[in-house]
């Protein structure tokens, strides 16, 4: 398993299993297998409504705590500073967790003051040891400016979409030169990028072929050697095997530059400065 050094030095592995849209059910058995298979980092969060499968999942896998780095993270809904506090402990019951490797910040307010305020719950947390690392998800670049002019512990991380189709080189660059480190979901496009008539598909085969390999394994091996987290999601055991196995696939420099000119400016997910569920105030 390959690990990234977050900035206060908690390691964090760069593949995990993201779990949007798995179902309560489903997630017990999908997180219990892509455990047995070898993966450390669980990603879920409040509005996925599967905390409770994955912690029992984690809790039968009979994994050391220590060696396990699970991620939530803090619904739209419930911004603000109380509720950061109040939503983490409620996610550790869910969880079965004395704490979590990293909360996050799931969307960003338009409101700026409100971004700030619940940044001051996450820091409270962080100072109680109830997560051992903080950050954001879904924040752009004039989101984390304007978080940044109060914040006293700098985001650890920025879980984004990001794929072949939106790859976010300003954002990483901006990431980079405030030591925060990037997380990519939604790497697959939703699946646009296995259609064979679309934009990205001839390039990405080309290059699987050439490997051996997968679609989707050249898609998680370009995120992990430009130095971003993926968190592919999959309930297939096959597939969480296969997307498991990407750790080990070299692409060249050549190989990444083209996967890079597949970029589109495209969003499949929402934006997140035209969202309506999350708190406006």
């Amino acid at each position: 398993m390959q690990y990234k050094t977050l900035s206060n030095g908690v390691k964090m592995p760069m593949l995990g299993l993201g779990t949007f849209k798995v179902s309560e059910g489903e997630a017990y058995d999908t997180v219990l297998e892509a455990l047995k298979l070898g993966y450390r980092h669980i990603d879920t969060a409040q509005i996925y409504g599967n905390e409770a499968s994955v912690g029992r999942a984690i809790k039968d896998s009979g994994i050391p705590r220590d060696e396990l780095f699970v991620t939530t993270k803090l619904s739209p809904i419930n911004l603000g500073y109380e509720q950061a506090k109040s939503e983490l402990k409620i996610s550790l019951d869910k969880l079965g967790l004395d704490y979590v490797d990293l909360y996050l910040i799931h969307w960003p307010s338009p409101s700026n003051a409100l971004n700030q305020l619940t940044w001051r719950g996450m820091e409270e947390v962080y100072e109680q040891k109830l997560a051992r690392a903080i950050g954001v998800s879904n924040f752009k670049i004039h989101h984390m400016d304007a978080l940044l002019q109060t914040a006293k512990i700098v985001p650890m991380a920025n879980q984004i979409e990001m794929h072949p189709g939106l790859y976010q080189l300003p954002t990483q660059v901006y990431l980079n030169e405030k030591n925060i480190a990037m997380i990519s979901y939604g790497p697959f496009m939703k699946g646009e990028v296995f259609v064979e008539d679309g934009p990205y598909y001839p390039v990405l085969k080309g290059i699987a072929d050439k490997h051996q390999s997968t679609i989707a394994q050249v898609i998680i091996s370009w995120g992990i050697q430009r130095g971003i987290l993926m968190i592919p999601k999959s309930v297939t055991p096959k597939r969480l095997k296969e997307n498991l196995e990407a750790q080990d696939l070299f692409l060249s420099v050549e190989e990444i530059a083209a996967i890079n000119q597949l970029n589109r400016g495209r969003r499949v997910y929402t934006d997140p400065d035209n969202n309506s569920f999350v708190k406006q105030s």
